[in-house]
């Protein structure tokens, strides 16, 4: 999961209609407005051609239910930012939703002692704060559409509730909000397609390239200055075969280029990440990690090495970056790779509740992760004096209407893998006066809904959320929760925690031949009265990936897509049933 940058502004040129005739009057314009940026070749430049000096890091939340960044429960935005400058960090990637977007979503997992001035915004509104903060430090950010609802990562740019159009006009809507403050330089158009993504193929269903020039020339239509960052696909590139990390495989840029019908925008990102998000072959390879720049070569660093266009590692990270282990060496490897072919990066990330890789954060949220920094110093580079950017140009906050399209049906492969996905919202309040009870408590409830409504793929979603509806607080760690399938066959099997809003790192997971029993550490706190855990998104798989058969497993419900009392659920306190009905 990383992704990246770029932006300008045309003074004058935002008027409401008339877009075909501004895009005219700057498609020879190479060079961006003061405070923005454009390509040349390979390289990211400002509007006098001076080269950009970036160091980045992604900061999510937005994309969450939460709709507004993480950690903000736990300390200021005003605090967070100052010690990500602090580090030597002035872009910030930023995941969002378009769920944030609609009239009915609401801010939440924010202490609002610590933020005061974020009380009564809108999900839009702290992200203009954000920006605005931001900008007076100096920094830039570029926009990463990350998903199009809270809950998980789409394959396509489109679902059947939130359209290609609805897309393309709340990308818009965000370029002519921020299209006079050169803070936000850019947008990522979207977050890793994979799936039946494709690149070259022509279908307008599926080809990823032909969305991307699509949405692209709509956004320069309203903000020419914007850089235009596009992300690749897994495998279906024409006339290649095999599988990449999801949003990695930019190979199809060689014969189909994205055209953006203004010059000099075009960012093509990569995502690359090591073990610890999923195996992959190269990792087994004997010469390993020697073989990793030939690999990146490939899959995205000949644009840069060809100097077709800039190249921005969006998204790479990982818990270990001791060169002892697989991914420390990997990490360290990428490291070297991106400062040798001076690539643009930003780092995955920030946050500490992202349960695959972790953050340069740790769990508490205020202290700075030194291994993972003295890495990441090798390639950063010593930034310029600031010049703070003016406060961003807000409208009244949008309420987007969407037309459904249907999407195609998913298509899971084994190998490619998605980011790395954040594992806590604030749900559950991290302190309270109240004293939890280690006796068995009445008033708990397990609610279930179907993460994934196909009954015959090769992965299980069930999600979960535990409320406490009773009188006395309960200790997380008295809990297990265990949901109840048929393996169908004698394979292995894999879990994860693709999101928790009590952190997934203090998820356990245990299996038997009938159930997986979902347990939690001391360190997921507890659940008071009248508190819920909020989501805990699991996911399952056999270790060959094969499919499994749902249809009549003792707690699936496909049709249970949103979050309901599920009996076929069952939770026991100190190992005493307190909720559900055992088959």
């Amino acid at each position: 999961m990383f992704k990246r940058i770029g932006r300008f502004a045309l003074a004058g040129m935002l008027v409401i209609g008339g877009f075909t005739g501004i895009v005219k009057s700057v498609e020879t314009q190479a060079s961006a407005a003061s405070g923005f940026y454009h390509t040349v070749g390979n390289r990211i430049v400002d509007a006098s051609g001076n080269p950009a000096v970036l160091n980045g890091i992604n900061w999510f939340g937005f994309e969450t239910s939460n709709y507004s960044p993480h950690g903000i429960w736990a300390r200021s935005m005003d605090s967070l930012l100052d010690q990500i400058k602090e580090n030597g960090y002035n872009l910030i990637r930023l995941p969002y939703c378009n769920e944030m977007f609609d009239s009915t979503a609401k801010v939440a997992g924010v202490d609002w002692v610590k933020n005061p001035d974020l009380v009564g915004l809108t999900p839009i509104q702290v992200m203009d704060k954000l920006v605005e903060k931001a900008g007076a430090r100096g920094m830039k950010i570029f926009l990463d559409r990350h998903r199009p609802d809270s809950n998980s990562q789409s394959n396509l740019w489109y679902t059947a509730k939130y359209s290609e159009q609805r897309w393309i006009d709340d990308w818009k809507m965000l370029a002519a909000r921020y299209a006079d403050n050169p803070t936000v330089i850019g947008g990522d158009l979207h977050n890793e397609p994979h799936g039946e993504a494709t690149w070259g193929t022509g279908d307008l269903a599926t080809d990823w390239r032909l969305a991307a020039e699509k949405a692209g020339n709509a956004i320069l239509s309203v903000n020419p200055n914007w850089l235009i960052i596009v992300e690749g696909i897994d495998s279906k590139v024409q006339g290649e075969t095999g599988g990449y990390w999801w949003g990695g495989n930019l190979k199809g840029v060689k014969n189909y280029p994205v055209r953006l019908n203004v010059p000099n925008r075009i960012v093509y990102s990569s995502h690359d990440y090591g073990p610890g998000v999923a195996d992959q072959t190269w990792f087994h390879d004997g010469s390993f990690p020697s073989n990793m720049p030939a690999i990146w070569d490939q899959y995205w660093g000949y644009i840069s090495k060809q100097n077709l266009a800039p190249v921005i590692v969006g998204e790479f990270g990982g818990r270990s970056v001791d060169t002892t282990s697989v991914e420390g060496k990997w990490q360290n490897a990428l490291v070297d790779y991106i400062k040798a072919n001076d690539l643009y990066w930003t780092y995955w990330c920030v946050n500490p509740n992202s349960g695959d890789t972790g953050g340069l954060l740790l769990d508490d949220w205020q202290t700075w992760n030194r291994e993972k920094q003295a890495m990441l110093n090798r390639m950063m580079k010593p930034l310029p004096t600031a010049t703070a950017s003016p406060s961003p140009t807000a409208t009244s906050t949008p309420t987007p209407t969407a037309t459904p399209t249907p999407s195609a049906t998913p298509i899971l492969t084994p190998t490619p893998t998605g980011s790395p996905t954040p594992t806590s919202t604030s749900t559950v309040t991290p302190t309270s006066s109240a004293t939890p009870s280690s006796t068995p408590a009445s008033g708990l409830i397990v609610q279930y809904k179907a993460g994934d409504t196909s009954a015959s793929d090769n992965q299980i979603k069930p999600f979960f959320n535990i409320k406490n509806t009773g009188g006395t607080g309960v200790k997380l760690s008295e809990l297990t929760l265990r949901y109840y399938f048929s393996k169908d066959g004698n394979a292995g099997m894999s879990s994860w925690i693709d999101w928790a809003a009590i952190g997934g790192t203090h998820i356990t997971r245990t299996f038997t031949d009938t159930y997986v029993e979902v347990g939690f550490t001391a360190g997921a706190g507890s659940l008071q009265a009248g508190e819920q855990t909020g989501d805990i998104q699991l996911r399952l798989a056999k270790t060959d990936w094969s499919n499994f058969d749902e249809a009549n497993d003792y707690s699936y419900k496909g049709t249970l897509t949103t979050y309901t009392d599920w009996s076929k659920v069952t939770l026991y306190q100190a190992g005493k049933l307190v909720w559900g009905i055992e088959p």
